[in-house]
């Protein structure tokens, strides 16, 4: 595969600073990147860069400052918590987490810049082309987007440091593994939602998404106790379920 999609998210302070020092030194690196300059890492939400994966990115780059070194003070430490949080939702879909690089940079190290961006393309390329069907990704992003994982991603540096407001501190394997089990959960709601836009039975949806019929019923009663599915009917003695367009995927 010669040529890939690549999008990169850069912190105006430093490595957006770092990539026109390299322009500027004419330190050569491949075209493939599209940059879009934000004013900090910490802003780019996991959500943003499933969008970037299901509108046709192969890899996306994301840069900031130093840790330590944050215009904003901890921004990049928030950046790389969402940066995980957005790996597993990537993982879950049956994406490689490869494929989202997450680097420090600052605005002196414009060789170090080129020399990142041409390995990071490098990989990229042998990788290939994102394999995965349109409707796992966007089950991702849709997942990406509740308020849940959204918390954690941003509260898991807490939670590690200083715990919960009961006092309770986790450590980072129990993190791991809390983490994993929601997106998993989280994930799987999702698919399940995104398949309800027709009518189907428990039975049906856990053959067309290869899940355990007990898996997909807990993730049934989860989605309709939030009122996001309703029953359609009772056929032959089963319930048959459908999306809520007023509440669920349109």
């Amino acid at each position: 595969m010669d040529e890939v999609k690549l999008i990169g998210f850069m912190c105006n302070w430093c490595c957006y600073a770092g990539a026109d020092l390299a322009g500027v030194s004419r330190f050569q690196y491949p075209p493939n990147i599209r940059i879009i300059r934000v004013m900090c890492s910490g802003r780019v939400d996991p959500e943003l860069i499933l969008d970037t994966f299901l509108y046709g990115a192969d890899g996306v780059f994301i840069g900031g400052c130093h840790l330590g070194d944050c215009h904003y003070l901890e921004g990049n430490y928030y950046a790389e918590k969402k940066i995980e949080m957005a790996k597993r939702l990537l993982k879950a879909a049956g994406v490689e987490p490869e494929r989202l690089r997450l680097e420090w940079i600052s605005a002196s190290e414009g060789e170090r810049f080129a020399a990142i961006i041409t390995e990071f393309t490098e990989e990229i390329k042998e990788l290939g082309p994102v394999k995965c069907e349109k409707e796992e990704l966007e089950a991702a992003c849709i997942a990406a987007a509740d308020y849940k994982l959204r918390i954690l991603a941003t509260k898991e540096r807490e939670l590690l440091e200083d715990g919960n407001k009961y006092g309770e501190v986790f450590t980072m394997h129990e993190m791991d593994r809390l983490l994993d089990d929601m997106v998993q959960e989280d994930y799987e709601s999702k698919r399940i939602l995104l398949k309800l836009k027709k009518p189907m039975s428990v039975k049906e949806i856990a053959s067309e998404l290869n899940l355990k019929p007990n898996v997909v019923f807990r993730r049934i009663l989860d989605l309709k106790r939030h009122e996001l599915i309703e029953i359609h009917e009772i056929r032959d003695n089963t319930p048959v379920y459908i999306a809520n367009t007023r509440e669920g995927v349109e």
